[in-house]
């Protein structure tokens, strides 16, 4: 009898399985800043319990949902950006829906001493800091001849020196003695020369190469070292400021291999496995999710003008 149900359900898998696109589904996600009304586990629910995770740039975004995707899988979490009123209600969303604790902390991650208070009082409240996702950076699209030095300056200073001042300032305080994960949030702008990204590009580039180094120096602590480099995602500001009001945007999103953009729950469980034991011999690597796009999607200089802003200039 046991013998014939494991026949039905494997027959039943097999059905699953020959259904065209099973495995490139993405799963629901809302496009607002707002929790999963609903959820369905892939991982076990109790893959990160106990854990606790800093994550900047937690607020929106990128952030906001691996933050809840991390906290309905066990992890409590410290969301850190300069928006204290964001963070503040962010935080109250995050623990309504998950049951986990969420600690908003505002700080400016090319501030070192306001990195080393926030961290200081992230400790105070949990004693202990597993995980940090640095997903803190800025963009906009500018072509390099109209993108002012101090505009150039800024991106460089929040996503690469703001990578590293976190990831430094963790180290000392508390992953050194008792190891952890760091995910870095980088992309694929560097790997064939992006128009119209130079800045972004450059400084997400050297976040790959950090990363790299870092997972050399600190692997002996026990410490796992990663990026992970997101394609066009839905639901980001990015995606708002810089495609949505664009109709000819749209036409570079056709020759993605899986014929769509992704989503924000999908690169939240990217993170999850990265810093989950599922990856417990995963380090010093970028994971790509961006469906194929930056093999096949246009880099077309002209098209891409057409939807800059030559008023992105910090």
């Amino acid at each position: 009898m046991a013998t014939t149900r494991g026949f039905a359900a494997a027959g039943t898998v097999l059905e699953v399985m020959s259904q065209l696109g099973f495995a490139c589904q993405p799963p629901p996600d809302v496009d607002t800043d707002d929790c999963l009304p609903e959820y369905s586990y892939l991982f076990s629910p109790d893959i990160l319990k106990g854990k606790v995770a800093f994550i900047t740039g937690g607020s929106s975004g990128i952030g906001f949902r691996t933050a809840e995707i991390l906290m309905r899988h066990g992890c409590h979490t410290i969301i850190a950006s300069r928006n204290l009123q964001r963070l503040t209600e962010a935080a109250k969303k995050l623990s309504a829906a998950t049951g986990q604790r969420c600690l908003p902390l505002t700080l400016d991650v090319r501030q070192p001493q306001m990195i080393m208070a926030a961290v200081d009082e992230a400790l105070k409240e949990f004693e202990r800091i597993d995980i940090l996702v640095n997903n803190a950076a800025g963009n906009f699209l500018c072509p390099a001849s109209a993108l002012s030095f101090n505009a150039y300056k800024t991106v460089i200073e929040i996503d690469t020196l703001g990578t590293f001042n976190v990831s430094k300032v963790l180290y000392e305080k508390c992953l050194r003695d008792h190891g952890g994960v760091i995910v870095n949030i980088s992309a694929t702008l560097s790997y064939r020369g992006q128009a119209l990204q130079v800045h972004a590009g450059t400084a997400k580039a050297a976040i790959d190469s950090m990363t790299k180094h870092l997972a050399v120096e600190w692997g002996p602590n026990g410490i796992r070292v990663n990026s992970l480099a997101p394609g066009p995602i839905s639901g980001t500001e990015g995606h708002r400021r810089l495609v949505q009001p664009h109709p000819e945007a749209q036409n570079l999103f056709r020759n993605i291999p899986l014929q769509r953009v992704g989503n924000k729950t999908e690169i939240a469980h990217s993170v999850l496995y990265l810093a989950s034991p599922l990856a417990s011999y995963v380090s010093g690597t970028t994971l790509v999710v961006d469906g194929g796009a930056w093999m096949t999607s246009e880099n077309n200089f002209p098209a891409l003008l057409g939807i800059a802003s030559h008023s992105a200039k910090l």
